[in-house]
């Protein structure tokens, strides 16, 4: 656990200023209570589904949070410069834009009805939904790396560094006391499992652990993709437009990206958010927060299943 506390020490003492992140913690209650208040992404963003404005709307969010964040932060650090880069734009629009796409689209939808005449839509719906990324997600970035960025680390620090990864594992294990106690909360239960038994195995004519298996597997996927996009792209691929101020614009897009989960939850992205991003910006890969991210969440499910059993 010392290189994660370390690297938070570190971080904290050169960007820490009472008034920068008290001023960030009022943008983010305001943020998250206009959220909670008006139900901004189940009320009036999902009412898009299926409609290329879905797309534009989530684009809007993310633009809002993320500038939000970042203007907050150069107006205490006055590196007013870092956004006279052209190369800023583009590459913060790109970024942008990817999370829209990712969060609008729906194409997913009708295919999960027209395979297998729609026997097994729901289970397929779940699945697509979270393997969805390697179309809008893993290929835009893949094509910009390759074609538009001159920068070579690892693909956004996805390269794994085996030797320093034993801290996330403990990190892990200290959150199942929390998950624990979450698990007996309502709100908590609302969401939780992700995925609900279905008879996918009877149709395929496998036993159910084989499909929850398939299911849990992808579900890590989608964990994979984000990791990647908010600490490989919006902090490792920033950091040379940005340095520091990398994180801070990623932490509240990251948790308006958590504005259809229960609020402890999104409240929760933020801590979480922050040590992630500081933990890629120190380190240059993303694995530790691949750890973190993939461990809770399958903990959240199982913890959930069996409060429901």
């Amino acid at each position: 656990m010392r290189p994660i506390w370390d690297a938070l020490r570190k971080h904290l003492r050169q960007d820490f200023r009472w008034e920068l992140y008290g001023t960030l913690a009022l943008f983010l209650v305001l943020l998250i209570t206009f959220n909670y208040s008006v139900n901004l992404e189940r009320a009036i963003i999902d009412s898009y589904r299926g409609n290329p404005l879905r797309i534009v709307w989530y684009f809007l969010l993310y633009c809002f949070a993320y500038y939000g964040g970042l203007l907050i932060y150069l107006g205490f650090t006055k590196e007013w410069w870092r956004i006279k880069n052209p190369r800023f734009w583009l590459y913060s629009l790109f970024i942008l834009a990817v999370l829209g796409l990712d969060g609008g689209f729906y194409g997913y939808n009708s295919l999960s009805r027209t395979l297998f005449d729609g026997a097994v839509y729901s289970y397929l719906f779940h699945c697509f939904t979270n393997v969805s990324s390697a179309l809008t997600v893993f290929l835009p970035l893949a094509l910009f790396y390759y074609f538009v960025d001159n920068q070579r680390h690892h693909f956004y620090g996805l390269q794994p560094k085996w030797t320093k990864l034993k801290p996330y594992f403990i990190l892990v294990s200290l959150m199942l006391p929390l998950i624990a106690w979450a698990s007996f909360q309502p709100d908590f239960l609302r969401s939780y499992p992700t995925y609900f038994d279905s008879n996918a195995d009877e149709y395929f004519g496998v036993s159910r652990w084989v499909t929850t298996l398939l299911y849990e597997l992808l579900y890590a996927f989608d964990f994979v993709s984000t990791e990647l996009m908010f600490r490989g792209v919006m902090v490792i691929g920033m950091a040379h437009l940005l340095g520091r101020g990398a994180i801070i614009p990623m932490v509240v897009c990251y948790a308006a990206l958590h504005f259809g989960k229960p609020l402890g939850e999104t409240i929760g992205s933020i801590f979480g958010g922050y040590i992630l991003g500081v933990i890629a910006l120190e380190s240059r890969s993303i694995w530790g927060g691949i750890i973190v991210h993939v461990g809770v969440a399958w903990m959240m499910d199982l913890a959930a299943w069996l409060q429901k059993m």
